[in-house]
This record gives structure tokens, sequence and C-alpha cells, in this order.
């Protein structure tokens, strides 16, 4: 039996991806290989496997014990993609952006959930023959399509009319999001119910947290602020959502929109070039807040124009299946568990 040591802080936190990929990965790995993996977390104890899940300065002074293991490291940001999350003042955010890398490099495997970052990570010194590329995904137990008469229930409930079409968002409420454009388009929009769950999770540190506060206190009355909610509760929102919109300027794999597929709910995007690799024709792209008003309204005026998105996101939800990513984790860790103690990379 490999064993199979997790390190993490990701569901302290509510209302983040991270801790999102984490349930996902270790519900996973305990309904599929309970017989093969002994997997523990936060556990300082010898392994053959530690793989880090966040950036924890109490692991990174751990880590290099010889009883670790193979070290392995998820990738869920760079210092160019915090740059929009979080509001750190200089000199504290280099600093922080130095120690995020020196983190990875301390990696003898890293986890990537894009493979646009491999050549980012190259850039910082990191090869990309240390670097590889795993989806992320969505157990089908946790997120799933309602029944026509489930949904109306459901909208009944939330107060929202049979009628009404609804654009649903979620994540944390900040700069990089495009909440902003969210919000814009809810004012231009006033008969198109629109729908934002999620918050501050990092509170004043939240990147123009102070703009995004008075917009939430005073919102147009078609936008609702639900805050930071259960995850299953999410499940919810995606079934009474005619649109998933999720207008971020920079992002790695989104769990919500793994979550929305596997609702049967389809996705508009702003069109970032680091889709194109994972899920590209799978969503509506748009370049900016205008386009996206654009096919809103042909979408509302018409909303069979939907269909093919509606199966773009089913067929999607298929591929990015729970069991199929169980077997390339369990490639990945046997083979990880093999390499055993090989002379580490240095750290520079």
């Amino acid at each position: 039996m490999i064993k199979i040591h997790m390190f993490s802080s990701a569901t302290k936190v509510a209302g983040q991806g991270v801790g999102s990929a984490y349930t996902e990965l270790m519900g996973m790995l305990t309904h599929h290989f309970p017989n093969e993996f002994d997997i523990r977390v936060n556990d300082y104890s010898a392994s053959d496997i530690s793989h880090y899940h966040t950036i924890d300065p109490q692991f990174f002074l751990t880590m290099h014990a010889k009883k670790r293991g193979r070290r392995i490291g998820y990738v869920h940001f760079l210092p160019e993609t915090l740059k929009g999350s979080l509001s750190i003042p200089f000199p504290a955010d280099e600093v922080f952006y130095k120690y995020v890398i020196a983190f990875y490099k301390s990696m003898d495997q890293l986890v990537v959930v894009n493979p646009s970052f491999i050549p980012k990570l190259a850039d910082y010194g990191i090869p990309a023959s240390t670097v590889e590329y795993i989806p992320n995904f969505v157990s089908k137990e946790a997120f799933y399509a309602y029944t026509p008469a489930e949904k109306m229930t459901l909208r009944a409930q939330l107060k929202i009319s049979p009628d009404d079409f609804v654009v649903f968002g979620n994540g944390q409420v900040q700069e990089r999001k495009g909440v902003k454009d969210f919000i814009q388009l809810a004012k231009d929009h006033p008969n198109v119910k629109f729908i934002w769950a999620g918050g501050f999770s990092f509170g004043r540190l939240t990147d123009g947290y102070d703009d995004f506060k008075r917009a939430i206190d005073n919102p147009p009355a078609n936008l609702t602020f639900t805050g930071i909610i259960p995850r299953d509760k999410m499940r919810d929102y995606y079934n009474v959502a005619d649109l998933f919109l999720l207008p971020s300027f920079d992002e790695l794999f989104p769990m919500s929109v793994l979550e929305a597929y596997a609702c049967g709910v389809p996705v508009m995007l702003r069109d970032l070039s680091l889709y194109h690799a994972i899920i590209n024709n799978r969503y509506v792209p748009a370049a900016n807040e205008q386009e996206m008003a654009r096919q809103l309204e042909q979408f509302v005026n018409d909303p069979s124009q939907l269909s093919p998105w509606r199966a773009a996101a089913n067929a999607a939800s298929a591929y990015y299946s729970e069991d199929r990513l169980a077997n390339i984790w369990h490639q990945f860790y046997t083979t990880q568990a093999k390499l055993g103690q090989r002379p580490r990379r240095r750290t520079s």
C-alpha cells in the first residue's frame, strides 16, 4: 500500500476553488482506492509521497526531511495571478511572490490543472520535465442536473419566476473575477435575473475590497449577492440558471465551470487563451463585457440558441469525469512512488 500524506489548509478558507479541488480529489481517492493508497492529512510521519496542496510556511519548513518521500506540489496560482486577487503592500508582495516560487522549486514534481502554466513555470526556472498536467474534475454525485419539476419547485423557493431568465456566476468577489462586468451587465439588463454566489474569502486583503463592498451593499434590483454559501447549496443555483457566466480575467481551470457542466448548464466565459487548451468550443466565448451583453440578449430573445451549448456542457462533463481522472491519478501516484528517493532537484 502506498502511503500518501496530503498537506493542506485548503478548506480553512471558504468559497475558494482550491478547497473544492482538494475536496474532490480526496473524495475520489478514498472511494476508488481504499486498499491501494493509505491517505493521511497533515501527518508528519514517514510516507512514500507528500502531496502539498497549499503553500503554508510550516509545510515549507518541514518538507526537506527524507521521510517525506516524493514531494508533489499542486500549482493553483503564480505571482501574476495573485496580483488581481490580493492586495499586498510593497515590499511584502515581492517577498511573498519569491516565497511562492521557492516553494514550487522545492518539489520533486509539480502538478498543474492547465497546460498553459507549464511554459510560465519554465520562465521561473522550473523544467517542463518536472511538471505534470492533470485537469480538475467534479463528482456527479455532488453536482448533477435536477428534473424540470425539481427546478421549478426550487425557483419558487428562491422567489424566481418560471419565466425569468437567470444568469448565475460565482467565486470570490474580487477584481480578477470580473465582478464589475457582472454588475454592469445586471444594470444594463433589468429584465434578466442575475445571481452571484461568493464573497470576500480574504476580507480586506481582497483586491478592490472597498468598491466591491459598496456594490454588494447597493446592488441593482435584479442582482442578488448570496455571499459565501456551502458547496452543496451551490448546486441549487446552477440548477435554476439558464446560463452560467464567469467573466474572469485570469483563471487556471475553474471548478465552477466543471460544476456548471455537471449540472448541464450552458457556460459563457471571457475568451481567455488558457481555456483553449482545455475546454475549447465548449463554452460561449466573449472578448469583453459588450460581447457578453450582445450574446446574452440573443439568448434572452431566443432561448433555443442555448441548446448546442447545453449539449457542449454535457459532453465536457463526461470527458472530465471522476472515473477517467481516477485512472490518471492512480497511474501518477504509482509512478511517483516508484521514483522514490531519486536525487533532489536543487532549490534556487
